[in-house]
């Protein structure tokens, strides 16, 4: 079986940046999450709206964290802890901020992004509804094509995503792969920008 968790090649990284470029996508390479980090702040205006999607990633390298703590930013996913936000205008927040960031389960050779959910909440801002779009992804989510994708999301991520969720939200019968983004291409210039880190980062 092979090991997810294991870090891609150089080659590999530099294949995928080369296809996701083709495919119409920025591509950036971080050796570090600190460096990461810089560079997605780098990309986001000041005071700009942006959504941060739940992501072990982001997390682990501090943007959620300075997206919605620091008073720089917009903070999406504050509001949509508020109470008082009537649950069709949060839907509509998060599915259409100005910025959306979050990260991939799988990312091909020839530059296809995996994104798996249990519930769509992330998927439409991904596909389309953010009209800036950045994912962060660790490198040992690289995988050779689609098939081998498929496996690590099915063997790998889900049992890992099960646990997290049975911790976050008390969910005792796992999750699910209910839905399932394959993002081929973008068609928009600029609109997407994938910063890939030589580290194993979320999931």
């Amino acid at each position: 079986m092979k090991n997810f968790n294991e870090l891609a090649s150089q080659e590999q990284i530099e294949n995928s940046m080369k296809a996701l470029e083709a495919n119409g996508m920025k591509a950036y390479f971080a050796g570090t999450g600190a460096e990461a980090k810089q560079k997605v702040f780098e990309l986001i205006p000041a005071g700009a709206e942006i959504m941060n999607m739940t992501s072990v990633t982001l997390d682990m390298i501090g943007v959620a964290q300075e997206i919605n703590e620091s008073g720089k930013y917009d903070a999406v996913r504050i509001k949509l802890m508020d109470k008082d936000v009537p649950a069709d205008r949060k839907r509509q927040l998060g599915a259409a901020a100005d910025w959306t960031i979050g990260s991939v389960h799988a990312l091909t050779e020839d530059g296809k992004l995996m994104i798996a959910s249990n519930t769509g909440s992330q998927l439409g801002a991904y596909a389309y509804g953010s009209p800036h779009l950045i994912w962060v992804i660790g490198a040992q989510k690289i995988v050779k094509d689609f098939d081998e994708g498929m496996k690590r999301l099915h063997e790998y991520v889900l049992p890992l995503e099960s646990e997290r969720a049975n911790k976050a939200y008390n969910i005792t019968n796992g999750s699910f792969i209910s839905k399932l983004l394959v993002f081929n291409r973008e068609i928009t210039p600029d609109r997407v920008t994938v910063i890939i880190v030589n580290e194993k980062l979320g999931f």
